[in-house]
């Protein structure tokens, strides 16, 4: 397999109400665009296209982007934003961009891509894919990437489950997030100082939808809340767990089976049992502890005088 990427130069600085589809067109040129191949662009050329520069503090916009803390360390916060995504200072950026001035990420990036492919159609008379890209951190890892965060008419996750390897092993759980890995690809033709805000890939049209099919977007690549086993930082996960709370609200997914959480409590060196009807009895003598940490895991006390020495949790539902 070969996979062709280019970058080019010659792309104009994007104003407000530009029409961005003719822009890049323009920039690639007549032939640049066949069926089968995916344009990939920065989110940054898209937000300046909508008129997502703002003006004022960079961390009052980092505030009002912000949905929930995932993690802070000194300056660095790592938030998710009100679009889903988790990463460092809501995206908001302030690069590329005149003194005094940010650049929010588009408002939703899956239309802003569903338009650019539209505009391409209509322009050109091709069917491509198109990926919107930011560049993010990883867990666990150092540096960083760019991953897709706005996509149409192309598959963004490509499915392994249930083929077979060469050793006869079935794949069951294998998902390449393909999208997310034709945006590093790209990053790597257009520099982060290149000034290459838009690129073609060529060799992969076997992920490129049918005209009219613009998929399900690269919201589909984003965790639901709650189903992240890395929703918080260490910090971030104590605060939650031991700060007040509002009334049925489960800050850690779903609550855990009543073996997880008996397991749990253990860990923690608090005595603990499962019971008939779905309930745990835990040791009361740590009752802070066994709070907290039953909280963590979906489940809450019952007040109830009849159990003596012990706690009767059950799980909570929002």
């Amino acid at each position: 397999m070969e996979l062709y990427v280019a970058a080019p130069d010659g792309v104009p600085e994007i104003r407000p109400g530009d029409d961005l589809a003719d822009v890049l067109l323009t920039a690639l040129g007549p032939d640049a665009l066949t069926d089968g191949d995916v344009l990939v662009v920065t989110s940054k050329v898209v937000s300046k296209a909508e008129g997502r520069v703002v003006t004022g503090d960079r961390e009052a916009w980092v505030e009002a982007e912000t949905a929930r803390l995932v993690a802070r360390r000194g300056g660095t916060r790592i938030v998710r934003n009100r679009i889903g995504l988790t990463m460092a200072a809501a995206g908001v950026d302030a690069s590329n961009v005149e003194l005094g001035a940010v650049v929010l990420l588009p408002l939703d990036p899956d239309a802003s891509a569903r338009r650019l492919r539209a505009g391409v159609a209509e322009s050109r008379g091709v069917n491509i894919g198109v990926i919107v890209t930011d560049t993010a951190g990883r867990a666990w890892r150092e540096g960083q990437t760019d991953i897709a965060i706005g996509a149409a008419g192309i598959e963004v996750l490509e499915s392994f489950a249930g083929r077979v390897d060469a050793h006869g092993n079935e794949l069951a759980v294998t998902a390449p997030a393909v999208a997310d890995e034709l945006a590093s690809a790209v990053e790597l033709a257009q520099g982060k100082l290149g000034a290459r805000p838009c690129a073609v890939v060529r060799g992969r049209a076997d992920l490129v939808l049918p005209a009219g099919d613009d998929g399900p977007g690269a919201r589909a690549l984003i965790r639901a809340e709650g189903a992240d086993l890395f929703g918080y930082g260490a910090r971030e996960a104590v605060i939650q767990a031991v700060a007040a709370r509002p009334e049925g609200r489960v800050p850690f997914g779903s609550p855990v089976g009543a073996d997880d959480l008996v397991d749990a409590l253990g860990r923690a060196g608090i005595t603990a049992r499962t019971a008939g009807a779905g309930a745990v009895h835990a040791d009361a003598s740590r009752r802070a502890a066994a709070d907290i940490v039953a909280f963590a895991h979906g489940w809450a006390a019952e007040d109830d005088s009849d159990l003596g020495t012990d706690l009767r949790f059950r799980p909570v539902t929002p």
